[in-house]
């Protein structure tokens, strides 16, 4: 990947990341610390090469493979670009052996719930994640 196809990636993961809202840094210093910097990504390109969506992959660990991020850029979205790059992240990712590709969504999302369940995926559960911090007595408590 040239550093202009780096950039792009950067950037998009970037603005994924505020779209879901995840208190995460995205930048050229930060990517390696990134859970993005893990994975391997696919764009999706018009005939002219113009990328206008991606979807990233995780290598696989027991026969699983996780795609994510999926991401659209807002002023390219209702095109089905992000079902495209899904299904042939998705059948690649079969393609070389495994044997199961998951992807997490926000349920309350419904246009992406809409997207990936006419391309073969399933809803299997919801979850949530809690933050149970523990609070730090104060000197004198």
């Amino acid at each position: 990947m040239g550093e202009q196809e780096h950039e792009h990636l950067v950037r998009w993961c970037r603005e994924f990341a505020a779209d879901v809202e995840e208190a995460v840094t995205v930048d050229a210093a930060s990517w390696a610390d990134t859970r993005f910097a893990e994975k391997r990504y696919t764009f999706w390109e018009t005939p002219d090469s113009t990328p206008v969506s991606m979807a990233g992959v995780n290598l696989a660990v027991a026969g699983m493979v996780r795609a994510d991020p999926v991401y659209t850029p807002s002023h390219l979205r209702g095109r089905g670009y992000a079902g495209a790059v899904t299904v042939e992240v998705s059948r690649a990712a079969l393609a070389a052996g495994a044997e199961e590709v998951v992807l997490y969504t926000n349920a309350a999302n419904p246009t992406s719930n809409a997207l990936y369940q006419p391309i073969g995926y399933v809803r299997v559960t919801d979850w949530a994640a809690y933050d149970f911090a523990q609070a730090v007595p104060e000197a004198g408590d």
